[in-house]
């Protein structure tokens, strides 16, 4: 009997990581056809809405209206608008434009990347290090199949404790991405409208300083 149980045990154990092991399969192959989707596109225009809550801050879903941004990408170059400041990176260095304090900061390099937060450059290749990823839940959202992806840090003091992605399975396209925090804190960004392989100016990642520098705008 206790032969029995033992067996029992053991092929219950490696049935179990044997479909941990394919689910994670699973994933990575979705996430590799998104990332190969996304990055084949000569540049992305895209709307999004992110709406913030924390419970244990007293801040619940709807208490907010979202927030709006968009963002053009191009390889790892990106524009970004987003909470009154534009985000320019041309590929070496970052522009941070506060119009808000008409404040402009130039800083070699994208964003440090040591606080485990997703940055533009880092959209669709972030998963290849340092997470673990599984299959999540697969809803209909809006008239699409979403296939969620569950996808954990693998550094334990990661600001980031969970992401999950929600992919448009026909399209191979990120549909939102749910990011939560170690500070309990969730941030959903979902992509509103999208737009591939547009005509693009070959300014639209350059910083034109005369033109800031007229608006009384101060650059550091």
């Amino acid at each position: 009997m206790k032969k029995h149980i033992a067996y029992y045990f053991i092929f219950s154990f490696f049935t179990l990581v044997s479909g941990l092991q394919a689910q994670q399969a699973d994933a990575k192959t979705l996430l590799d056809k998104v990332s190969k989707t996304m990055t084949s596109y000569s540049n992305m225009s895209i709307e999004f809405s992110s709406s913030l809550t924390n419970e244990e801050a007293g801040i619940l879903e709807g208490d907010e209206p979202p927030i709006k941004g968009d963002i053009i990408i191009s390889g790892e170059k990106y524009l970004l608008n987003y909470l009154g400041t534009t985000f320019l990176f041309n590929g070496k260095n970052l522009v941070v434009i506060n119009h808000d304090e008409k404040e402009i900061n130039i800083n070699e390099g994208d964003f440090d990347n040591e606080d485990g937060f997703i940055y533009p450059s880092k959209l669709f290749s972030f998963y290849k290090e340092g997470y673990t990823y599984k299959l999540g839940a697969k809803k209909t959202i809006k008239g699409k199949k979403i296939q969620f992806i569950d996808l954990t840090p693998i550094d334990s003091e990661s600001e980031i404790v969970q992401v999950q992605l929600a992919i448009d399975i026909k399209a191979n396209h990120i549909y939102q991405l749910i990011q939560l925090g170690a500070n309990a804190a969730k941030t959903t960004l979902t992509i509103t409208d999208f737009k591939s392989n547009q005509k693009l100016l070959p300014t639209t990642f350059t910083l034109n300083k005369a033109e800031y520098l007229k608006k009384n705008y101060s650059i550091d």
